[in-house]
């Protein structure tokens, strides 16, 4: 898949993000293997918190379409694509890439890792658009047809709160931070 680095605007999301949550005090921070997630929280690493890197947090892969600018044919294609997957058929393919279920399963492995340690009370995870939508539907039980439901934008905040081997949900795609609120 594509591997690029944040651009201006991402740069300056993941500084306005450090200056809003610089004060937690993580017990680790969790990245996807894609340099964009290691670039969003480079602040935080820099100011001493310990990172693991986990595939299964990467990005669904888009096999043929991965970084081809959308043209008409494109964008019915995804919309198509998209209609399945809400209708249930969360199995289908990207052609040469994943499907949600794909990337339910990888996650399943890495959330497994991150809920097993016992000395991480307060973590923070940075992944992607499509793979966070697929990880909550995954951390609260719901169908991955539903993973739309869980909107986003670049460098949001959604916390959960984890007890008794339950997650909640508390706050949803907060980006309060990125206007300087």
């Amino acid at each position: 898949g594509i591997d690029s680095s944040l651009n201006e605007i991402g740069r300056r999301q993941a500084q306005l993000f450090y200056d809003r949550y610089k004060e937690i005090d993580f017990d680790k921070v969790y990245t996807s293997s894609l340099i964009r997630t290691m670039e969003s929280i480079d602040p935080f690493l820099t100011n001493g918190r310990r990172s693991e890197q986990l595939e299964g947090l990467n990005e669904i892969n888009w096999g043929s379409k991965e970084g081809k600018p959308f043209d008409a044919e494109g964008n019915a294609f995804y919309n198509s694509l998209i209609e399945k997957w809400r209708s249930g058929k969360v199995n289908e393919r990207i052609d040469t890439g994943e499907s949600p279920l794909d990337v339910f399963e990888r996650q399943t492995a890495a959330l497994d890792v991150i809920l097993s340690q016992e000395n991480e009370n307060l973590i923070l995870i940075c992944t992607h658009g499509r793979a966070m939508r697929i990880l909550i539907c995954k951390m609260l039980n719901y169908s991955l047809s539903m993973m739309d439901v869980f909107e986003h934008q670049n460098l949001c905040l959604y916390v959960f709160n984890y007890n008794c081997g339950l997650l909640s949900l508390e706050t949803y795609n907060d980006t309060s931070h990125l206007n300087g609120n």
